[in-house]
């Protein structure tokens, strides 16, 4: 039995009248009679008594009926469901990020994708990029925002979604702070909050180059992975900082900004998928990830 034998039983079953029926479904008569004789052949029983003068359904054509409807509508139902995952509407995205990708991009992306695709069943882990790495080739992630210092990612595509620079968070008493930029050299000797080598090797070694490179050797006072953390030791006078530029939106009392001059690395921030997966709600997230962080989302009102 097909779903043409529902809908053409169900013609029948509403019209009561096979020649109405028939045109009701853009077919001639005599096609349509043979497929419902066909139907209650292979079901072994009559679902119309038939008259020269009158169409009724029997008991099993009214059951059958009833399920046939609900039939049609479940599949009408998968069709619409298939079709909404297939535009990134619909379905289940997992997803992962470090803490720098919210501030920069993610939140304001975030925003954007829940508005148009209310429906997709969004899960968000913060990880880090090994962390995530890992994930995505196990299955566990759709989609993560990673920072990307270049390394190797098998198994994966990636997308850079932003780059900026680091600024100086320093405590709102400190003497640098009346500089509008200070340069690399200048914090020759300064006492430092930074990242601890042990779970960010490659940053601690990117900072510690380029403030070598420029003839600064800080005093490092403090370890801190977390940039909440950090801004807090900076705001307890403990040592200034360097942290991405999107720390801005964190309006840390005792804690103020100022641009570097210097040869510090970009934090750039990519997306990263699976290879082989397409995922097409992941693809609507990158597209408002990159909207977000280039401020098109912004200038463009854009709330869809």
């Amino acid at each position: 039995m097909e779903l043409r034998d529902c809908r053409c039983f169900l013609a029948v079953a509403e019209e009561l009248h096979f020649g109405r029926a028939a045109a009701r479904l853009g077919m001639a008569q005599p096609p349509l009679s043979q497929r419902i004789k066909a139907l209650e052949e292979a079901l072994g029983t009559r679902l119309f008594d038939r008259t020269s003068r009158s169409v009724t359904l029997t008991p099993a054509g009214e059951a059958f009926g009833h399920e046939a409807r609900m039939l049609l509508e479940l599949a009408a139902k998968a069709e619409q469901t298939a079709r909404r995952v297939g535009q990134g509407l619909a379905g289940r995205l997992t997803v992962g990020c470090v803490n720098p990708a919210m501030d920069a991009f993610l939140a304001a992306g975030l925003a954007a994708f829940r508005a148009s695709a209310p429906d997709v069943e969004l899960t968000l882990r913060e990880l880090s990029t090994r962390e995530q790495m890992a994930a995505l080739v196990a299955g566990h992630l759709d989609l993560g925002f990673v920072r990307d210092a270049g390394q190797a990612m098998p198994g994966a595509y990636r997308t850079v979604i932003s780059r900026e620079p680091y600024i100086a968070a320093l405590p709102s008493g400190h003497p640098l702070a009346r500089s509008r930029r200070i340069p690399l050299a200048a914090l020759d000797g300064q006492t430092m909050v930074m990242p601890p080598r042990g779970s960010l090797p490659r940053l601690r070694d990117a900072m510690t180059a380029a403030l070598s490179q420029a003839g600064a050797v800080p005093v490092v006072v403090q370890e801190a992975a977390s940039k909440f953390t950090t801004l807090s030791l900076v705001a307890a006078g403990m040592g200034l900082a360097l942290l991405p530029a999107s720390v801005r939106v964190w309006q840390r009392a005792g804690v103020v900004f100022r641009a570097l001059d210097g040869a510090l690395p970009e934090v750039v921030l990519s997306a990263v998928r699976p290879k082989g997966r397409r995922h097409p709600a992941a693809a609507r997230l990158i597209a408002f990830a990159r909207d977000a962080a280039t401020g098109r989302l912004a200038s463009a009102g854009r709330q869809v």
